[in-house]
């Protein structure tokens, strides 16, 4: 597995400091994001998954404890619009250059509105996906809002 993706390459050339983790994903697993965090042995409020949107049709990347469900009507509220969806898998992977099960918000073929789930900057650090399936990078997730100039909002459900 590549450590070297276009998100452990943006994070860096963005100066944040990261550690990078990796773990044997499984495909088949209910939640992605929950086996992550098992297999880290980690809180999955720590975990955070990222899932792509689409508000008033346009794409929007939203990164939420892996143990929490988004609310449409609060996303659709923090991006400033009226109606959210979840992105079909493929329309996910062609907007972020990423598959799904390793799309990460970091490196995205073109930026996108970020959301971060508001109790995510709680932690001192977090895991969020480094772009490549089984592969997670740890920061301070004040520095994954900085980086994405994200908004932070309460958009679980």
């Amino acid at each position: 597995m590549s450590k070297a993706t276009p998100a452990t390459r943006a994070l860096a050339a963005a100066g944040v400091a990261f550690t990078v983790h990796t773990y044997d994903y499984d495909p088949d697993a209910e939640s992605i994001g929950l086996q992550a965090a098992s297999a880290l042995g980690e809180d999955p409020a720590r975990v955070l998954k990222t899932l792509m949107a689409l508000v008033d049709g346009k794409p929007v990347c939203v990164v939420v404890p892996s143990d929490q469900e988004v609310s449409m009507k609060k996303l659709a509220a923090a991006a400033g619009g009226k109606a959210a969806q979840m992105m079909k898998p493929p329309e996910a992977e062609r907007v972020t250059g990423f598959k799904v099960g390793g799309i990460s918000p970091f490196g995205q073929r073109k930026p996108v509105w970020t959301v971060i789930e508001q109790s995510a900057l709680t932690h001192d650090r977090v895991y969020i996906n480094g772009g490549q399936r089984g592969l997670q990078v740890r920061l301070k997730p004040d520095d994954a809002r900085g980086v994405l100039k994200a908004v932070v909002a309460d958009v679980i459900a």
